[in-house]
């Protein structure tokens, strides 16, 4: 049987941080609004932009003004010369591994539009690389359950041969709700401690660490647990 593994983006595969504060501060401003602490503004990181905003502004804001204004900053950074949205050390290598394995298919959910996913796969010439694909164009904001559903249905996969790779409670909680297995990395936008409070089954510090728990052999019985039936060891 074949094991979807599905990466989040931002703060997973990508370090966006400084094009995600810079732009969330020209939209602020735009709307003459005091922009949040950097901690404030990455902590949202995962969400839709509406439900990100919502909780920065709170219901009565200008949600949908500031949605637009972000995606124009966000657009003109990045082509920016001063701005960059490099791979998190060791991703590309990973994805490129993982992608070879008969027994792995590869999946991406993210809170990012579908554009900003095309641009990525166009970036690092992975076309052709993902089972499945879903953003924020395609469902419920994070952690609703349904994106990581979509992609199990799309790519005919088991949620007990799932896992769900991401560096934010949202993402946990997401994975946890679609049954299933949650795995945190401690790079991104949300504490260790706060993405084993949400579900993680294991949190790791580096990509070669990550790569390591899909190097045991895969164990198909019903009875095992869902850490052994992905190789998770």
């Amino acid at each position: 049987m074949v094991k979807l593994v599905v990466f989040d983006v931002d703060g997973t595969l990508v370090d966006s941080q400084h094009l995600i504060v810079e732009a969330q501060r020209r939209a602020f401003t735009e709307h003459g609004l005091v922009p949040p602490p950097r901690k404030e503004a990455l902590s949202v990181v995962g969400l839709s932009l509406p439900d990100a905003f919502r909780r920065l502004v709170g219901e009565a804001g200008p949600i949908e003004a500031l949605s637009m204004s972000y995606r124009r900053a966000f657009q003109a950074l990045r082509i920016d010369p001063n701005y960059e949205e490099p791979l998190f050390p060791g991703m590309a290598e990973l994805i490129a591994r993982l992608r070879t394995r008969p027994d792995v298919q590869l999946g991406i959910a993210t809170g990012k539009s579908r554009r900003g996913v095309d641009h990525l796969v166009d970036a690092h010439g992975w076309d052709g690389w993902f089972a499945t694909i879903q953003t924020a164009d395609d469902a419920p904001s994070k952690p609703d359950p349904t994106m990581l559903r979509q992609a199990m249905a799309e790519a005919g996969a088991e949620s007990s041969m799932t896992v769900m790779i991401g560096d934010t409670t949202f993402d946990m909680l997401m994975a946890r709700d679609a049954g299933a297995a949650a795995v945190g990395v401690a790079w991104g936008y949300h504490a260790p401690g706060a993405l084993f409070g949400a579900g993680a089954v294991t949190v790791v510090e580096t990509a070669e660490a990550l790569g390591d728990l899909f190097s045991g052999p895969l164990d198909e019985s019903e009875t095992a647990p869902v850490t052994e039936r992905l190789g998770i060891r």
